[in-house]
């Protein structure tokens, strides 16, 4: 699952912007992991995450696995096998098998989509006609981010539940030419899912399991929720308000599984990184050619946000910063976060998986998190950030219905009060004030929860947002009865005045 790719780097330069930070210090100088651990947990229990777990590699070795907190309510630490939702990591999967379809022949990256899958249409003929398999990969078709949002809501479970969301494109015309710039979505993947299957003649879930899973020997790897429940699937958490509740029957869009709903470990996903970082081998079985990888890790589109260079690949974010080439995936769902790493330079990666999430604060909580880990793992000094603060922060939206509370009894008591004492009414300007001014905060609530519902994706927020699209929807419908009813009372409260 995904989350607004654009409007969430946004929010996390904003954030980050806001906390106040200063110099860490270096947390590697013995050459230990104690010290990341305890950086770990410090962040995650001032983020009030129910639980993690963190693998290191270094070379073509697990160096490092640790789990913090629980997995389910049962109070049970993570382990290295503990499963968790990688989310959009997922995107790595579904380029590894392209990229390896490519190198057998079965795939070419510049043939158009309509090569194999016929089927497929837009609203605009010439663009489906353009779109290729690396406009794809690069997150460059000119499909925009609102047409993943329904399909993470849509928890049809048969097996072509894919085809027919794509399906549904056919009447949708893209946000911009194709090949002109990047914008994130699922439906890019899930298209790709979708070749794959063609190219292969396999099914995405059989052909990631024989072709990835099992050369890389992820025992511990799922592409459905039904089958990881029988191992050590960890019980998701969606955060209210800061407070994690856990979600264990929430379902899956089985529909988004190429873009963003494979299951995994800690260990497993290492295992899947030591491929990564070592030009595609593993302990002697070669999944792709060096090549493959580095086209694969190469940024082809340009993806900066605010300011914060960015590219993107296939299935791969990459940046520099100041300790070296950073290359990296970060994935949402509603009740569980990832992020991934690779440090090439200093020949390690890391993977960390949260079984807590919340679309917008704790997200861009979590990826900073992640960013951080990797700087500690290549020798920098991250800046401390003041994470303990988001909680609160998503405690103090509470206040809302509170303040609405409140402004009623003062109004109340205000034309109480005018009633009994005339010379207490307010003058002809202040009573335009009353009337006009005051209610702009809940004429503000209003129009947020007109939007949610007229957005058309109210489902897509109820979940990944749940806390606070309730807030909005309930204090919105308040402010629409009360400023109705306040307006009542007021202009019958002057006409006595007048009288």
């Amino acid at each position: 699952m995904n989350a607004p790719r654009l409007n969430l780097n946004t929010i996390r330069v904003v954030l980050a912007l806001a906390l106040a930070f200063f110099d860490a210090r270096a947390l590697l100088a013995d050459g230990s992991y104690r010290e990341i651990d305890a950086y770990v947990e410090q962040q995650l229990k001032a983020l009030n995450v129910a639980g993690a777990s963190l693998a290191i590699l270094e070379g073509d070795q697990i160096t490092h696995m640790k789990g913090f907190g629980v997995s389910s309510p049962a109070g049970k630490t993570p382990t290295p096998q503990t499963l968790f939702y990688i989310c959009s990591l997922t995107k790595s999967f579904t380029a590894l098998a392209v990229m390896q379809l490519v190198e057998s022949g079965k795939i070419e990256l510049d043939e158009r989509v309509q090569h194999y899958l016929p089927w497929f249409a837009l609203a605009d003929s010439r663009a489906a006609a353009q779109l290729t398999v690396r406009h794809l990969l690069n997150q460059t078709s000119g499909l925009p981010i609102k047409t993943e949002w329904q399909t993470l809501v849509d928890f049809d479970s048969s097996p072509n539940a894919t085809e027919k969301q794509v399906r549904q494109l056919a009447t949708f015309k893209p946000s911009r030419p194709v090949g002109s710039k990047f914008e994130y979505t699922n439906t890019n993947y899930n298209l790709l899912g979708l070749i794959v299957e063609a190219a292969s003649g396999e099914k995405y879930a059989d052909y990631v399991q024989s072709h990835i899973f099992d050369p890389l020997d992820m025992n511990h790897s799922y592409t459905s929720k039904a089958m990881a429940r029988n191992d050590d699937l960890s019980s998701g958490y969606i955060s209210w308000f800061g407070v994690p509740s856990p979600v264990p029957n929430l379902p899956a869009p089985t529909g988004s599984l190429p873009s963003g709903q494979i299951i995994s470990c800690a260990e497993d996903m290492a295992q899947f990184l030591i491929a990564q970082l070592n030009g595609g081998s593993y302990r002697g079985i070669q999944i792709l050619s060096a090549e493959g990888i580095a086209a694969m890790h190469r940024p082809a589109a340009d993806a900066t946000t605010v300011g914060i260079p960015l590219g993107y690949g296939m299935g791969w974010f990459s940046e520099k910063t100041s300790e070296g080439a950073r290359i990296w995936h970060d994935g949402t769902a509603p009740d569980y976060f990832a992020y991934m790493a690779l440090l090439p330079e200093q020949n390690k990666g890391m993977i960390l998986l949260i079984n807590t999430n919340e679309l917008i604060l704790n997200f861009a909580a979590f990826s900073f998190l992640g960013g951080d880990i990797a700087s500690l793992l290549a020798g920098a000094q991250p800046p401390t950030r003041s994470w303990a603060m988001i909680p609160w922060i998503l405690r103090a939206f509470l206040l809302i219905p509170l303040l609405q509370i409140l402004g009623v009894l003062v109004i109340v008591r205000a034309v109480r009060r005018w009633r009994q004492d005339a010379g207490r009414r307010p003058g002809a300007i202040l009573k335009w004030v009353y009337i006009l001014l005051l209610p702009i905060p809940n004429l503000a609530l209003l129009f947020g929860a007109l939007y949610l519902v007229a957005s058309g994706v109210l489902r897509f927020w109820l979940l990944y947002m749940a806390d606070l699209s309730w807030l909005i929807l309930v204090c919105g419908g308040f402010a629409l009865v009360w400023i109705i009813v306040r307006t009542r009372i007021l202009l019958g409260a002057f006409r006595t005045s007048r009288a």
